[in-house]
């Protein structure tokens, strides 16, 4: 059975996931386009991509694509699909829908389209309709609508991908673990003492980028700890593809392996330290990383072998920015506002901790001011642009030297 996949990410990500996907996937045939990765692939390599891709949002599987004028023609073109292959009148369905410029009046409507084809399919063959289940169904389907073609896909992963399983503890504005993951990737941080070295997150919060990164260094697979639709639809459901499920998370599993790096987390809060600490232990990773409370702006660099280089990887707060009134308003990476002094602060405390390892250390700042090195007056080697939701950020590379 051979589908056609794609797989949406954040602006800005397609690259790094054309990369990721190129090493789950070796020598399958890739399309990136803007906002994720095209693929023809298998029911085992939706399997893997679910299980092992960190930087996709979700891994859809194209069923219908075609001209569309208004909602009928779109009833059409989900009737066209034989949902029988997929699920059962005793299965549930949801339908979502997107749109880029597109003339209809309603996207609620043209849901509900699609959502009485597959119905009026099923009842048609076997005399019962599935039912419909906002919260969390067998068959969870996507519409996306452009100016005059539409796309009809079944989300395979179910909920979004960044949700890894292991995240419990949370601040006001936790980091998406796949935006976690792509800065990681942007920095070339792979976990090794090749590529990256060591890692500090000195605005940890609720511990995200240190988890992710400790994963990574440990090679545990994101999926592992979490169900996927597809574990419920009928092209995933005969003895061989659940035998084929098991042997990939077995496979997963025993590549498990200990962290090679040391990895730092710290935060002001130490409440936020302790969230942080418990998402580890759910994550399978807490013997990975060395957390400590600290103030960013005092707190010295780890302690490093003369050979080891560092990176320093940091989400700090941005918003709106208020007075500070003593030490206990500095920020931690979950809250919202910024001390107008703290970057320029910042950047004079990493100059006198961070300069002076024979290695060296290199940092990568996540921020939606684009005059940030102005800021820290520090010179960027490199700028990415990247999405943090709706927010256009820049990731920032100094070389601390």
């Amino acid at each position: 059975m051979a589908l056609p996949l794609f797989l949406p990410c954040a602006a800005g990500v397609e690259s790094l996931l054309e990369e990721e996907i190129a090493r789950i996937l070796p020598s399958k045939p890739l399309y990136p386009t803007r906002g994720g990765v095209g693929l023809d692939g298998s029911p085992s390599d939706v399997m893997k991509l679910n299980l092992h891709s960190r930087l996709a949002m979700r891994v859809l599987a194209e069923v219908a694509e075609g001209p569309y004028r208004d909602e009928r023609d779109l009833y059409h073109l989900a009737r066209s699909v034989d949902w029988l292959q997929w699920i059962t009148p005793r299965h549930t369905i949801r339908v979502d829908t997107t749109a880029t410029h597109s003339p209809l009046k309603s996207l609620n409507f043209a849901a509900l389209k699609i959502k009485d084809a597959v119905c009026d399919v099923l009842r048609d063959a076997t005399g019962e309709r599935p039912n419909v289940d906002t919260r969390h169904p067998d068959l969870p389907l996507q519409l996306h609508v452009g100016t005059e073609r539409a796309s009809i896909y079944v989300d395979t992963s179910g909920e979004s991908l960044f949700k890894r399983g292991w995240r419990e503890d949370k601040g006001d504005a936790p980091l998406k673990e796949t935006l976690a993951a792509a800065m990681l990737a942007a920095a070339g941080w792979r976990g090794t003492p090749e590529a990256g070295g060591a890692l500090h997150d000195p605005c940890c919060g609720s511990g995200t980028i240190a988890i992710e990164a400790a994963q990574i260094a440990c090679d545990i697979a994101p999926g592992l700890l979490r169900r996927f639709a597809f574990e419920r639809l009928l092209p995933f459901a005969d003895e061989a593809m659940r035998a084929e499920w098991q042997r990939q998370k077995s496979v997963a599993q025993n590549r498990i392996r200990p962290s090679a790096v040391p990895i730092h987390a710290s935060d002001v809060s130490f409440r936020m330290v302790d969230f942080a600490r418990r998402n580890a232990e759910r994550a399978g990773v807490a013997h990975a990383i060395q957390f400590n409370g600290g103030d960013a702006l005092e707190r010295p660099a780890p302690a490093l072998p003369d050979a080891l280089p560092g990176t320093l990887v940091i989400n700090p707060p941005y918003g709106e920015r208020i007075e500070v009134a003593g030490k206990a308003a500095r920020p931690s990476a979950e809250d919202r506002d910024t001390p107008d002094d703290f970057f320029p602060r910042l950047a004079t405390h990493w100059k006198r901790a961070y300069t002076q390892h024979p290695a060296g250390w290199t940092a990568w700042v996540l921020s939606p001011d684009m005059k940030l090195p102005q800021a820290m007056r520090l010179k960027e080697s490199r700028r990415v642009p990247m999405w943090n939701g709706p927010i256009e950020c820049r990731l920032f590379r100094f070389d601390m030297v």
